[in-house]
C-alpha cells in the first residue's frame, strides 16, 4: 500500500455507532485516536493520519470512516457510505 501525505485524510467516527471497544485505537499506528471520557473513539490528531485503513478495517461495528479530504464534504450519512462500499461504488 503506499504511504500517503500526512494531513491530507478525514476521519470520521459515528458515536452512534462506537461501543467504546478500543481496537481502532490500538490498531492505529500514529496514534489518530483515542478513547473519549464517555468510552468512544475520538479523532485528536487527525493530521497526523496517513490513511492506512486500519482503524476503518478492524472496527467491529463499522463506526469509523477514512477518506481523502479532496473527496469533499459530501453525505456523511454513515448508512449512506457503507452502502456504497458494499455495492462496490
Amino acid at each position: 500500500m503506499a504511504k500517503r501525505e500526512k494531513g491530507k485524510s478525514k476521519v470520521t467516527v459515528y458515536p452512534d455507532w462506537c461501543k467504546g471497544c478500543g481496537i481502532c485505537v490500538e490498531f492505529c499506528p500514529v496514534k489518530v485516536l483515542e478513547l473519549s471520557d464517555q468510552g468512544k473513539a475520538v479523532v485528536t490528531h487527525e493530521e497526523d493520519c496517513i490513511r492506512c485503513g486500519f482503524c476503518e478495517l478492524h472496527c467491529p461495528d463499522f463506526a469509523i470512516i477514512v477518506k481523502d479530504k479532496e473527496e469533499g464534504e459530501g453525505n456523511d450519512d454513515p448508512s449512506d457510505v457503507h452502502s456504497k462500499k458494499t455495492k462496490g461504488a
